[in-house]
C-alpha cells in the first residue's frame, strides 16, 4: 500500500488535466513488472519528477527519487517526501544516500536519479556524473534511460511558469533497459547511458511542433532557438554555486 505515494500521483494527473497538458508516453513496456532499475532522467524543468513517475504507474511501480536533503526539511514537502520514501541526498555528504539507494535497489525499488544533477538552462544535455551507473553496477540491476522534452515550457529555470491551462505537448521516452556489466568501465558505461538518452531526445526534438517567436527561448540554439548556449548555461550555473558559497559563508 502507498497511502502518501496513490494519492499525490492522482493530483498530478488531476494537475495535467486541468494545464490541458498533451501528454505522449513511449516505452513504458520498458518499465520492469518487478525487480530494481535505476531510472535515469534527463533535467529541463521543476516538474521532470512527476512526468518520470507516469510510465511506471501503470505497472503500479512506484518510483524513488534522489532529491536534495533541504526538501524533506520543508514543513509541506518533507512529509509527504518521507511518506513517499524518497531518498534525501546532502550533495556534501553523498555517501548515505548511495547507500539509501543501493538498499531500495536491491529491494527491488525503482530509483529515479537526474545524472546532470541540476537542471540544464540550455536544455541540452549536460556532463552526466556516474553515481546513476555505479548504483546500477553495485546493486545489479539495470538502468532505464528517461528522457523528457517540452516540460521546460511549463516550468523551468529563469522563465515565467505557466502551471494554468497552456496546453503543450509533453513528450516522455522510456528506453530498453540498459545492462551494466560489474566490471564495466564507469565513465564508459556513463558515456553509453548518455548516449542512448541523446537519441532519445533527438528523436523527441525531432516530432514535436515547431515552436516560433517566444517559444524559441525554450528551444536549444543548436536547433535554432534562444535558449543560452551549454557554455552560457555553465557560466549560470556557477555563478548560482558562487552566491549558494557566499551565502553560507558571508
Amino acid at each position: 500500500m502507498e497511502p502518501v505515494y496513490r494519492p499525490v500521483i492522482h493530483a498530478a494527473k488531476t494537475l495535467f488535466f486541468l494545464q490541458g497538458a498533451r501528454l505522449r508516453i513511449t516505452g513504458e513496456e520498458h518499465v520492469p513488472r518487478v525487480g530494481g532499475a535505476v531510472m535515469a532522467i534527463n533535467h529541463t524543468s521543476y516538474l521532470d519528477f512527476m512526468y518520470a513517475g507516469l510510465p511506471a504507474w501503470p505497472h503500479r511501480r512506484y518510483v524513488r527519487f534522489m532529491a536534495k536533503k533541504s526538501i524533506f526539511a520543508h514543513r509541506v514537502s518533507g512529509p509527504l517526501m518521507r511518506g513517499m520514501h524518497h531518498i534525501p541526498v546532502d550533495r556534501h555528504q553523498g555517501g548515505q544516500a548511495f547507500k539509501d539507494a543501493v538498499r531500495a535497489l536491491k529491494d527491488g525499488e525503482i530509483v529515479g536519479v537526474f545524472p546532470e544533477a541540476t537542471m540544464s538552462r540550455s536544455f541540452e544535455l549536460k556532463e552526466f556524473k556516474p553515481g546513476a551507473v555505479k548504483m546500477a553496477q553495485v546493486a545489479g540491476v539495470p538502468v532505464l534511460p528517461v528522457t523528457i522534452w517540452g516540460g521546460q515550457r511549463v516550468w523551468t529555470k529563469d522563465l515565467p511558469k505557466r502551471m494554468g491551462r497552456a496546453n503543450i505537448p509533453i513528450s516522455i521516452t522510456v528506453g530498453e533497459p540498459l545492462e551494466i556489466g560489474r566490471r564495466e568501465n564507469v565513465e564508459e558505461a556513463t558515456a553509453r547511458v548518455k548516449a542512448a538518452m541523446q537519441a532519445q531526445l533527438d528523436a523527441q526534438q525531432a516530432a514535436y511542433p515547431t515552436l516560433s517567436g517566444d517559444e524559441l527561448r525554450y528551444v536549444p540554439a543548436r536547433l535554432g532557438g534562444t535558449a543560452p548556449t551549454p557554455e552560457q548555461s555553465h557560466e549560470a550555473d556557477a555563478s548560482d554555486m558562487q552566491r549558494t558559497r557566499d551565502k553560507f559563508t558571508g
